[in-house]
Protein backbone atom coordinates (compact mmCIF):
# COMPACT_ATOMS: atom_id res chain seq x y z
CA UNK A 1 0.00 0.00 0.00
CA UNK A 2 1.37 3.38 -0.97
CA UNK A 3 0.94 6.45 1.19
CA UNK A 4 1.49 9.86 -0.37
CA UNK A 5 2.00 12.84 1.89
CA UNK A 6 1.39 16.31 0.56
CA UNK A 7 2.62 19.42 2.36
CA UNK A 8 0.47 22.52 2.40
CA UNK A 9 1.52 26.10 2.48
CA UNK A 10 -0.18 28.20 5.15
CA UNK A 11 -2.47 31.00 4.17
CA UNK A 12 -2.93 34.45 5.68
CA UNK A 13 -6.44 35.77 5.21
CA UNK A 14 -6.63 39.55 4.99
CA UNK A 15 -10.04 40.93 5.87
CA UNK A 16 -11.69 43.76 4.01
CA UNK A 17 -14.61 44.63 6.22
CA UNK A 18 -16.02 47.10 3.74
CA UNK A 19 -16.41 44.50 1.03
CA UNK A 20 -19.91 43.53 -0.06
CA UNK A 21 -20.45 40.04 -1.43
CA UNK A 22 -22.96 38.78 -4.03
CA UNK A 23 -24.87 35.46 -4.02
CA UNK A 24 -25.62 31.98 -5.64
CA UNK A 25 -24.76 28.15 -5.22
CA UNK A 26 -23.16 25.26 -6.93
CA UNK A 27 -22.98 21.50 -6.69
CA UNK A 28 -19.53 20.16 -5.86
CA UNK A 29 -18.26 16.98 -7.46
CA UNK A 30 -15.11 14.87 -7.52
CA UNK A 31 -13.54 12.42 -9.94
CA UNK A 32 -11.91 9.52 -8.06
CA UNK A 33 -10.82 6.42 -10.03
CA UNK A 34 -13.65 4.01 -10.83
CA UNK A 35 -13.87 1.00 -8.50
CA UNK A 36 -10.70 2.10 -6.68
CA UNK A 37 -10.77 2.78 -2.93
CA UNK A 38 -8.71 5.80 -1.92
CA UNK A 39 -8.43 8.68 0.52
CA UNK A 40 -7.90 12.38 0.20
CA UNK A 41 -6.73 14.39 3.09
CA UNK A 42 -5.61 17.66 4.44
CA UNK A 43 -3.95 19.05 7.53
CA UNK A 44 -3.73 22.12 9.70
CA UNK A 45 -1.21 23.72 12.07
CA UNK A 46 -1.88 24.66 15.68
CA UNK A 47 -0.35 24.11 19.21
CA UNK A 48 2.61 23.03 21.35
CA UNK A 49 2.40 19.87 23.43
CA UNK A 50 0.15 20.32 26.45
CA UNK A 51 -0.81 16.71 27.12
CA UNK A 52 -4.53 17.22 27.29
CA UNK A 53 -6.84 14.41 26.32
CA UNK A 54 -8.08 13.65 22.85
CA UNK A 55 -11.68 12.75 22.10
CA UNK A 56 -14.18 11.88 19.43
CA UNK A 57 -15.48 9.08 17.31
CA UNK A 58 -18.18 8.73 14.71
CA UNK A 59 -21.78 8.69 15.89
CA UNK A 60 -22.34 5.23 14.45
CA UNK A 61 -19.46 3.85 16.50
CA UNK A 62 -20.29 5.71 19.71
CA UNK A 63 -17.84 7.74 21.73
CA UNK A 64 -14.77 5.61 22.42
CA UNK A 65 -13.08 7.93 24.90
CA UNK A 66 -13.25 6.65 28.46
CA UNK A 67 -12.86 10.07 30.11
CA UNK A 68 -15.64 11.89 28.27
CA UNK A 69 -18.93 12.03 30.17
CA UNK A 70 -21.11 13.57 27.47
CA UNK A 71 -20.89 13.88 23.71
CA UNK A 72 -22.31 16.48 21.34
CA UNK A 73 -23.33 15.53 17.81
CA UNK A 74 -21.84 17.69 15.07
CA UNK A 75 -21.53 17.62 11.27
CA UNK A 76 -18.16 17.97 9.53
CA UNK A 77 -17.92 19.54 6.06
CA UNK A 78 -14.80 19.08 3.92
CA UNK A 79 -14.06 20.76 0.60
CA UNK A 80 -11.16 20.37 -1.84
CA UNK A 81 -10.44 22.90 -4.59
CA UNK A 82 -8.45 22.75 -7.81
CA UNK A 83 -7.33 26.31 -8.45
CA UNK A 84 -6.38 27.43 -11.95
CA UNK A 85 -2.67 27.43 -12.71
CA UNK A 86 -2.59 31.13 -13.53
CA UNK A 87 -4.31 32.17 -10.29
CA UNK A 88 -2.63 35.28 -8.90
CA UNK A 89 -1.86 35.78 -5.21
CA UNK A 90 -4.44 38.56 -5.07
CA UNK A 91 -7.13 36.32 -6.59
CA UNK A 92 -6.22 33.51 -4.21
CA UNK A 93 -6.36 35.81 -1.19
CA UNK A 94 -9.70 37.19 -2.35
CA UNK A 95 -11.19 33.71 -2.82
CA UNK A 96 -10.03 32.38 0.55
CA UNK A 97 -10.99 35.60 2.31
CA UNK A 98 -14.58 35.31 1.11
CA UNK A 99 -14.76 31.61 1.98
CA UNK A 100 -13.47 32.34 5.48
CA UNK A 101 -15.96 35.13 6.10
CA UNK A 102 -18.96 32.86 5.40
CA UNK A 103 -18.87 31.93 9.10
CA UNK A 104 -19.91 35.49 9.98
CA UNK A 105 -22.79 35.59 7.51
CA UNK A 106 -24.89 32.63 8.67
CA UNK A 107 -25.81 30.66 11.77
CA UNK A 108 -24.74 27.11 12.49
CA UNK A 109 -21.03 27.25 11.57
CA UNK A 110 -19.09 26.29 14.69
CA UNK A 111 -15.56 26.32 13.25
CA UNK A 112 -13.72 26.87 9.97
CA UNK A 113 -10.17 26.40 8.72
CA UNK A 114 -8.56 26.44 5.27
CA UNK A 115 -5.18 26.25 3.61
CA UNK A 116 -3.14 25.66 0.48
CA UNK A 117 -1.81 22.25 -0.54
CA UNK A 118 1.77 22.99 -1.54
CA UNK A 119 3.07 19.75 -3.02
CA UNK A 120 2.05 17.94 -6.19
CA UNK A 121 -0.66 15.27 -5.92
CA UNK A 122 -2.25 12.97 -8.53
CA UNK A 123 -5.68 14.55 -8.11
CA UNK A 124 -4.21 18.07 -8.47
CA UNK A 125 -6.16 19.60 -5.56
CA UNK A 126 -4.60 22.86 -4.45
CA UNK A 127 -6.64 24.03 -1.43
CA UNK A 128 -8.62 22.44 1.41
CA UNK A 129 -11.44 23.81 3.57
CA UNK A 130 -12.90 22.42 6.80
CA UNK A 131 -16.14 23.58 8.43
CA UNK A 132 -18.07 22.26 11.43
CA UNK A 133 -21.85 22.62 11.75
CA UNK A 134 -24.27 22.02 14.60
CA UNK A 135 -26.75 19.93 12.62
CA UNK A 136 -27.48 18.48 9.18
CA UNK A 137 -30.20 21.11 8.85
CA UNK A 138 -27.60 23.86 9.32
CA UNK A 139 -25.43 22.22 6.67
CA UNK A 140 -28.36 22.07 4.23
CA UNK A 141 -29.05 25.77 4.81
CA UNK A 142 -25.37 26.51 4.23
CA UNK A 143 -25.44 24.95 0.77
CA UNK A 144 -28.42 27.17 -0.14
CA UNK A 145 -27.30 30.33 1.64
CA UNK A 146 -27.37 33.34 -0.75
CA UNK A 147 -24.09 34.72 0.60
CA UNK A 148 -22.30 31.40 0.13
CA UNK A 149 -23.85 30.93 -3.31
CA UNK A 150 -22.50 34.32 -4.28
CA UNK A 151 -19.03 33.48 -2.98
CA UNK A 152 -19.01 30.36 -5.13
CA UNK A 153 -20.26 32.12 -8.23
CA UNK A 154 -18.15 35.27 -8.00
CA UNK A 155 -14.97 34.18 -6.21
CA UNK A 156 -14.51 30.39 -6.29
CA UNK A 157 -15.67 29.04 -9.66
CA UNK A 158 -13.94 31.74 -11.74
CA UNK A 159 -10.67 30.74 -10.03
CA UNK A 160 -11.09 26.95 -9.88
CA UNK A 161 -11.67 24.14 -12.36
CA UNK A 162 -12.58 21.53 -9.77
CA UNK A 163 -14.43 21.54 -6.43
CA UNK A 164 -15.30 18.54 -4.26
CA UNK A 165 -17.54 18.42 -1.15
CA UNK A 166 -17.85 15.71 1.48
CA UNK A 167 -19.90 15.66 4.70
CA UNK A 168 -20.15 13.29 7.64
CA UNK A 169 -21.75 13.16 11.08
CA UNK A 170 -19.68 12.66 14.20
CA UNK A 171 -19.52 13.75 17.84
CA UNK A 172 -17.21 15.65 20.15
CA UNK A 173 -16.93 16.22 23.88
CA UNK A 174 -19.89 18.29 25.06
CA UNK A 175 -17.85 21.30 26.13
CA UNK A 176 -17.52 24.72 24.52
CA UNK A 177 -13.80 24.51 23.65
CA UNK A 178 -13.81 21.17 21.79
CA UNK A 179 -17.14 21.95 20.12
CA UNK A 180 -15.97 25.31 18.74
CA UNK A 181 -12.30 24.26 18.43
CA UNK A 182 -11.27 27.18 20.62
CA UNK A 183 -8.60 27.66 23.25
CA UNK A 184 -4.82 27.48 23.37
CA UNK A 185 -4.73 23.95 21.98
CA UNK A 186 -6.18 25.23 18.71
CA UNK A 187 -3.76 28.13 18.31
CA UNK A 188 -1.08 25.90 16.80
CA UNK A 189 -0.77 22.40 15.44
CA UNK A 190 -1.59 20.28 12.42
CA UNK A 191 -4.84 18.80 11.21
CA UNK A 192 -5.05 15.66 9.10
CA UNK A 193 -8.14 15.40 6.89
CA UNK A 194 -8.93 12.13 5.11
CA UNK A 195 -11.67 11.12 2.70
CA UNK A 196 -11.85 7.34 2.51
CA UNK A 197 -13.22 5.04 -0.19
CA UNK A 198 -13.49 1.52 1.14
CA UNK A 199 -13.69 -1.46 -1.19
CA UNK A 200 -17.37 -2.33 -1.41
CA UNK A 201 -16.87 -5.87 -0.16
CA UNK A 202 -15.29 -4.53 3.05
CA UNK A 203 -18.29 -2.39 4.05
CA UNK A 204 -20.04 -3.75 7.11
CA UNK A 205 -16.94 -5.69 8.11
CA UNK A 206 -13.34 -4.66 7.52
CA UNK A 207 -14.29 -1.03 6.89
CA UNK A 208 -16.05 -0.64 10.23
CA UNK A 209 -13.26 -2.51 12.00
CA UNK A 210 -10.71 -0.18 10.41
CA UNK A 211 -12.58 2.97 11.49
CA UNK A 212 -13.06 1.65 15.02
CA UNK A 213 -9.41 0.68 15.34
CA UNK A 214 -8.36 4.11 14.04
CA UNK A 215 -10.49 5.83 16.69
CA UNK A 216 -8.98 3.67 19.41
CA UNK A 217 -5.50 4.34 18.09
CA UNK A 218 -5.95 8.13 18.21
CA UNK A 219 -7.06 7.85 21.84
CA UNK A 220 -3.76 6.17 22.70
CA UNK A 221 -1.84 9.36 21.82
CA UNK A 222 -3.34 12.19 23.95
CA UNK A 223 0.04 13.94 24.10
CA UNK A 224 0.06 14.16 20.28
CA UNK A 225 -3.61 14.50 19.35
CA UNK A 226 -6.06 17.17 20.49
CA UNK A 227 -9.20 15.87 18.83
CA UNK A 228 -10.30 13.34 16.21
CA UNK A 229 -13.62 12.83 14.44
CA UNK A 230 -14.78 10.23 11.95
CA UNK A 231 -18.04 9.34 10.31
CA UNK A 232 -19.96 7.83 7.42
CA UNK A 233 -20.64 9.86 4.29
CA UNK A 234 -23.97 11.74 4.31
CA UNK A 235 -23.39 13.65 1.05
CA UNK A 236 -25.38 11.83 -1.61
CA UNK A 237 -23.65 13.76 -4.41
CA UNK A 238 -20.29 12.32 -3.32
CA UNK A 239 -21.09 8.62 -3.04
CA UNK A 240 -17.66 7.55 -4.29
CA UNK A 241 -16.42 8.14 -0.72
CA UNK A 242 -17.68 6.15 2.23
CA UNK A 243 -16.06 7.71 5.32
CA UNK A 244 -14.35 10.88 6.51
CA UNK A 245 -11.72 11.49 9.20
CA UNK A 246 -10.33 14.67 10.78
CA UNK A 247 -7.46 14.46 13.29
CA UNK A 248 -6.08 17.57 14.99
CA UNK A 249 -2.43 17.18 16.05
CA UNK A 250 -0.74 19.42 18.60
CA UNK A 251 2.13 20.25 16.22
CA UNK A 252 3.79 19.17 12.99
CA UNK A 253 6.27 17.27 15.14
CA UNK A 254 3.40 15.44 16.87
CA UNK A 255 2.05 14.48 13.45
CA UNK A 256 5.47 13.20 12.40
CA UNK A 257 5.83 11.13 15.58
CA UNK A 258 2.38 9.60 15.12
CA UNK A 259 2.91 8.77 11.44
CA UNK A 260 6.26 7.12 12.15
CA UNK A 261 5.12 5.26 15.28
CA UNK A 262 5.20 1.47 15.31
CA UNK A 263 1.57 1.44 16.49
CA UNK A 264 0.39 3.44 13.49
CA UNK A 265 2.43 1.47 10.98
CA UNK A 266 1.31 -1.83 12.47
CA UNK A 267 -2.26 -0.61 12.17
CA UNK A 268 -1.69 0.39 8.53
CA UNK A 269 -0.26 -3.00 7.61
CA UNK A 270 -2.80 -5.07 9.51
CA UNK A 271 -5.96 -3.04 8.91
CA UNK A 272 -5.91 -0.45 6.15
CA UNK A 273 -3.98 -2.64 3.75
CA UNK A 274 -6.81 -5.17 3.90
CA UNK A 275 -9.48 -2.67 2.93
CA UNK A 276 -8.18 0.45 1.18
CA UNK A 277 -5.49 2.32 -0.69
CA UNK A 278 -4.95 5.95 0.25
CA UNK A 279 -2.91 9.11 0.02
CA UNK A 280 -2.45 11.67 2.81
CA UNK A 281 -2.37 15.44 2.41
CA UNK A 282 -1.48 18.05 5.02
CA UNK A 283 -2.64 21.64 4.94
CA UNK A 284 -1.83 24.53 7.20
CA UNK A 285 -4.64 26.53 8.72
CA UNK A 286 -3.78 30.03 9.95
CA UNK A 287 -4.13 30.75 13.67
CA UNK A 288 -6.17 33.79 12.70
CA UNK A 289 -6.94 35.63 9.50
CA UNK A 290 -4.06 37.99 10.22
CA UNK A 291 -1.46 35.38 11.15
CA UNK A 292 0.86 33.56 8.74
CA UNK A 293 2.50 30.28 9.73
CA UNK A 294 4.64 27.98 7.61
CA UNK A 295 5.16 24.25 7.29
CA UNK A 296 8.59 23.28 6.01
CA UNK A 297 9.08 19.66 7.01
CA UNK A 298 8.23 16.68 4.79
CA UNK A 299 6.61 13.63 6.35
CA UNK A 300 6.79 10.39 4.31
Amino acid sequence: MQIQTRILTPYTIPLNKNRLIPSKTLAFSGTPPANKPWIHGGNLCNLPNKGRRAVVSAIEEGNLSTDVQRARKIVEHLCLLKAKENLSEEEENDMLDYLYTTQYQMRGILAISLGRICDENPEQYTHAIFMRFQTKEDLAKFYENPFYMGVLKEHVMPNCHGVFNFDYESEVEDDILPIFRKGEEYNYGLELILLVAFIKSSLGGLAEDAMTSLAKLTLEFPSLIVQATKGTNINMSSTEYTHGVVIRFRSSEAFKIFMSSSEYNTWVRSTWSLAIRYSVTRFIVPVSRFHRSWCSNYIP
